[in-house]
């Protein structure tokens, strides 16, 4: 969804997510970070060709989803890049439920926009 040949770091979502990484993109591009955002909307077939870009080009990968970790995109994205040396991190859903505004529950799991920020700055420091 965003590319270019300065990118940094690629940042995987789906659904929500994406929108989330969409924004987080333009917070960065305020500070001079450039990443690419990928929109995995699909695990079956999941796109390894363009994963396997993004690495080539990044070196880096955050994935961010709306769920748990465990058979998620991350899982999907690993799997899929199994064969090549690069850093998946992944920011998912990990505490117990709760009720709250979707903006209210995106900042209490820490896959919002701005913790999206926060990893690209914690990885590329």
């Amino acid at each position: 969804m965003k590319e270019s040949d300065k990118d940094g770091v690629t940042v995987v979502g789906a659904g929500i997510t994406i929108h989330e990484a969409l924004l987080a993109h333009e917070m960065l591009k305020k500070d001079g970070i450039n990443v690419r955002v990928i929109d995995m909307y699909s695990v079956k077939p999941i796109d390894c060709a363009t994963l396997e870009k993004a690495v080539e080009e990044t070196g880096v990968i955050v994935v961010v989803e709306d769920h748990y970790p465990e058979g998620g995109i991350a899982d999907a994205v690993r799997s899929c890049l199994s064969g090549l040396k690069t850093a998946v991190y992944s920011l998912a859903v990990s505490k117990k439920p709760r009720s709250g505004t979707p903006e209210e529950l995106l900042n209490y799991e820490e896959i919002s926009s701005s913790a999206i920020v926060k990893k690209v700055k914690e990885v590329l420091s």
